[in-house]
């Protein structure tokens, strides 16, 4: 990242802007200004296929004439672009409705402390360095089985660098840098006509932290040599595994449908759910905002609202909501400090294994891959193209595909038997692998 730009600097900028907007008659506003770099390298069949490098700079505003709101951005930081990105905000806010509900976040909600959260670990990786990397992930997927791995989709190593600074004129100004690295891998394999695809990949915050270029390309190499020989199963109701990565998605969907625009719109399947049971009692969900090098850590949200670790679900019950201040409003509630999303969400284990889950599944369905978006935030009615694999016993018996899985995610997250201890770190939704009792399995794809 350019040595020259800083935090100061930045925080600078967004009191200059605070001030243009007050001398324009804004009764409030807010403004965050950012700068990134960042490098993306991928490689496919040994050979460099691309070299990306990326330099964003910004600045957003927002202003409020009492309940009346503008808003404007730019990319441009020079002293006359930041006056003509404030006029251009207050020009709109002219012309938009009075809404009771916007606003800044309530003054007394203001983060006052803002603790190192250990987020920025710049790696100093030159292009050379990266296409070797990614090469060596590469390598490794095919010495998985060079015989039936045939082709690649590459691999990549990304790593960015960034830093912000928000400020509003309850006189709240924080800011901090962070960074984020990536090495992925995906490969084809055949055999007999039939040919598969999968991958792997390893993030975090600092690079340190990552798994090997070479585990990454022999999980990727394992997990596609495995689905080669995929075949349908029979129509019914089975027991239904989510593998981890997957299992973040179903956490994901209940967050979207305890998400404060949800709730107000009358668009989500828990609709006045607080307090009541919305979940099996084994689904325990905390969030915590502070852990060190967490994707998804903050000392305050994009209003510059203090977050605080909280339980969401305590033995299947809903504990809170997840609400920015507008929407707090519209629920007349308070914001949760959840502007912009969620942070660190932790679904706590029940102690499994990723072997035990299926012994304890005994017969039924592995799902590692999902197709299409088939979820009914309205009603919770969940229908997905997936493939993954056939359990008997307990025992990964064979590779299934061309399938569809469908139920509603109210039964679903009610029928949840165990969450394995199987997380795949560095994520934001930290859990292991979900089964759940029962779901509708079909032969066919959700598209067909």
């Amino acid at each position: 990242m350019d040595a020259s730009i800083n935090l100061e600097q930045l925080q600078q900028i967004t009191q200059e802007v605070l001030k243009t907007a007050k001398l324009a008659g804004a009764s409030s506003a807010e403004t965050e200004v950012s700068f990134g770099t960042g490098q993306n390298v991928s490689v496919r069949l040994g050979e460099t296929e691309n070299i990306e490098y990326n330099r964003d700079k910004g600045i957003s505003v927002t202003v409020y004439f009492d309940q009346q709101k503008g808003h404007a951005s730019s990319s441009d930081l020079s002293p006359q672009a930041l006056k003509d990105t404030v006029e251009a905000a207050c020009n709109i806010a002219k012309y938009t409705a009075k809404d009771p509900f916007c606003g800044l976040a309530d003054a007394k909600l203001m983060a006052t402390e803002l603790p190192d959260l250990d987020l920025y670990h710049p790696w100093q990786l030159s292009v050379d360095e990266a296409v070797e990397i990614a090469k060596a992930c590469e390598a490794a997927a095919i010495d998985v089985d060079k015989t039936r791995i045939t082709n690649s989709e590459g691999a990549g190593v990304s790593n960015s660098e960034s830093i912000f600074a928000y400020a509003n004129s309850h006189g709240f100004v924080g800011g901090y840098a962070s960074s984020r690295q990536s090495i992925s891998c995906s490969v084809i394999a055949e055999d007999n006509g039939n040919m598969q695809r999968d991958y792997w990949y390893t993030n975090a915050r600092d690079f340190k932290d990552m798994d090997s270029a070479s585990y990454v390309g022999n999980v990727a190499g394992q997990r596609t040599i495995r689905r080669l020989g995929a075949r349908t199963i029979q129509t019914g109701q089975y027991p239904v595994l989510f593998e981890a990565p997957l299992a973040s998605g179903l956490i994901s969907s209940l967050i979207g449908a305890i998400s404060g625009g949800s709730l107000y719109r009358k668009s989500s399947f828990l609709l006045d759910s607080l307090g009541k049971k919305v979940a099996s009692s084994v689904l325990n969900i905390t969030e915590d905002p502070h852990i060190k090098k967490g994707v998804a850590s903050s000392p305050f949200d994009s209003e510059g609202v203090a977050t605080h670790a909280r339980q969401l679900l305590e033995n299947g019950i809903l504990q809170g909501y997840m609400l920015s201040s507008y929407s707090a409003r519209k629920l007349r509630m308070q914001s949760t400090g959840n502007a912009g999303g969620s942070h660190n969400l932790i679904v706590q284990s029940t102690g499994q294994n990723f072997a035990e889950l299926l012994q304890l599944m005994g017969t039924g369905l592995l799902v590692t891959e999902v197709l299409g978006h088939g979820l009914n935030m309205v009603t919770g009615d969940y229908s997905r193209g997936a493939a993954g694999f056939w359990v008997e016993n307990g025992v990964i018996a064979y590779p299934v595909e061309e399938i569809t899985i469908a139920g509603n995610m109210k039964n679903m997250f009610n029928q949840i038997i165990a969450v394995g201890n199987d997380v795949i770190k560095n994520s934001s939704k930290l859990t292991g692998s979900i089964l759940i009792e029962q779901m509708t399995v079909a032969t066919g794809s959700a598209s067909d």
